[in-house]
């Protein structure tokens, strides 16, 4: 991986992505380069604004780009299925759970469900579940999903995954981070139960200069800790060209392996990709599977193909 950049990402031509949130950030990163090499990337984002505009800086950008905008906001489990059901192509190659959001006031989603838990996990689980068919019937498809080293700092509480006895942000959005590690988790099991070739993978950017740092602050009206956030990101992290490279060698790369984790060499933090360290509670099968259990009850999406 040492020294793996854009520029080896594989020919995509024929391939098929959908990639969340990719009107900025990471995401728009790996739309566009998945699109550079060829592939036809569907930008699936919760505002009609700002992801047609994202398509045309795309289109501005790689010129004769094979990319559609199609509305998709994860906090609302009836438009995870308008975008599902509307889905034109009879092939998914490549899965992108990329879109999230980060230390947010508290708040529910439009299903009543804690924000981030719901945007994050739910919201994503909901989407990979609708879309499994035709990730199956694709041959050596990826489902990559993005979660953060912030992880670690806390795993999920299964009996109150909503956060109603307390609420911290920060923990919060920790454990929508685990949860995303433990979905994959029982993902990759229950695909290779079934003797599938589609890959599970989890990644994460690092520390990179997004809009994610600083929309929780501007929610929440407090301005010193979002003039902090913009600081840190001005002069400390890499660029999102930089943090959207560990999703892009999960997403192309030759041999990646079923359940791995993805993110900057250096420390985690920046630098070329890298097998990421990870909680160990991000591996617990009876976890994964107390949380695909929960979650299938919650957001009503079964994975019938995949019943073990």
């Amino acid at each position: 991986m040492s020294g793996w950049n854009e520029k080896a990402v594989p020919d995509q031509s024929g391939r098929v992505a959908v990639v969340t949130g990719a009107n900025s950030g990471i995401g728009y990163v790996t739309a566009r380069e998945l699109a550079r090499r060829g592939a036809r990337v569907v930008l699936a984002c919760r505002s009609e604004a700002r992801g047609v505009e994202a398509r045309d800086r795309l289109v501005g950008e790689v010129p004769g780009a094979d990319v559609e905008f199609a509305r998709l906001d994860l906090g609302d489990l009836a438009s995870v299925r308008e975008f599902a059901t509307a889905y034109p192509y009879d092939r998914l190659d490549l899965l992108v759970n990329n879109a999230g959001v980060m230390a947010l006031p508290y708040g529910m989603t439009a299903d009543g469900f804690e924000t981030q838990f719901g945007v994050n996990h739910l919201g994503h689980f909901a989407l990979t579940g609708l879309l499994l068919p035709v990730l199956l019937a694709t041959p050596a498809a990826r489902v990559v999903t993005v979660s953060s080293a912030a992880h670690a700092l806390a795993n999920i509480d299964i009996d109150d995954l909503n956060s109603e006895r307390r609420y911290r942000r920060w923990v919060a959005y920790a454990r929508s981070k685990t949860a995303n590690l433990l979905f994959v988790h029982e993902l990759a099991r229950r695909l290779a139960a079934r003797g599938s070739d589609v890959t599970a993978v989890a990644a994460h950017p690092g520390y990179a200069a997004t809009n994610l740092q600083t929309a929780g602050p501007r929610m929440a009206g407090r301005r010193a800790t979002r003039r902090f956030m913009e600081i840190g990101n001005r002069f400390f992290a890499q660029s999102a060209d930089g943090g959207a490279l560990p999703t892009l060698y999960a997403a192309t790369a030759p041999g990646v392996l079923p359940d791995s984790f993805t993110g900057p060499s250096l420390a985690g933090w920046r630098g070329s990709p890298a097998p990421s360290r990870r909680a160990p509670w991000t591996r617990n099968d009876q976890a994964s599977q107390r949380l695909w259990a929960a979650s299938e009850q919650l957001t009503g999406v079964t994975y019938d193909a995949l019943k073990t």
